[in-house]
């Protein structure tokens, strides 16, 4: 289905629900449903959903090492994760999004670094997802190479897109790990054909890094 395009013609009503049909997984049924719900909230909390939204800019930073969305209570441009000398160095775990690193986190298997790709590469399309922080990922790998990396774990979703993604940060990072012991890894198959990370349970996300390969 076709995203609506917004123009000045339509009310407000109609705005609100086409940036809810830009959400991720939401088509046009869900979207008017959240917008005719925010018409049944009470005043106050509408302009408590509106001063939360402005505020995000301000209140939330994109940490310069992972690219991964945190509060800004926390000093500096490093997440939490990235600026925890505990956390295991070596290790680099390449995830689709944001959502991907709690499962992870939760399952408490993995104790090394992310690494907050954009999004993925489908399998039928030639133009590549201008989300990617391809250059980013470059400039992450060579910096944690002098940390002495010793393996990327590539945590994509499991199917067609997902093992094409897989492929692009290999052949990405090929230069760059020439001649170096760096191993790349994928998940296990404990994740059945179409799993998303941010959807699994932790002791499905454990077995399937247990058994990476």
């Amino acid at each position: 289905m076709q995203r609506r395009l917004m123009t000045s013609s339509m009310n407000n009503l109609d705005k609100l629900v086409a940036y809810f049909e830009k959400f991720p997984g939401i088509g046009a049924r869900q979207a008017r449903r959240f917008a005719f719900h925010v018409l049944t909230l009470p005043p106050a909390e509408i302009e408590e959903l509106a001063r939360l939204i402005t505020s995000l800019p301000e209140t939330v930073k994109e940490c310069e090492r992972c690219h991964r969305f945190f509060a800004t209570s926390q000093s500096g441009m490093l997440c939490g994760i990235c600026s925890d000398y505990n956390r295991d160095h070596t290790k680099l775990m390449i995830v689709e999004r944001d959502n991907d690193i709690l499962p992870i986190e939760r399952s408490g298997v993995y104790d090394g670094l992310y690494f907050v790709l954009g999004g993925t590469v489908p399998l039928l399309e030639n133009k590549e997802n201008n989300k990617l922080r391809g250059a980013a990922l470059k400039s992450t790998v060579t910096h944690t190479l002098s940390e002495d990396l010793t393996e990327i774990t590539l945590a994509f979703v499991v199917n067609p897109d997902g093992d094409n993604t897989a492929r692009y940060v290999e052949l990405l990072l090929k230069e760059i790990l020439t001649d170096t012991k760096v191993t790349i890894t994928r998940l296990g198959r404990g994740l059945s054909t179409g799993s998303e990370l941010e959807y699994a349970d932790a002791d499905t996300i454990k077995n399937a890094f247990i058994n990476r390969g």
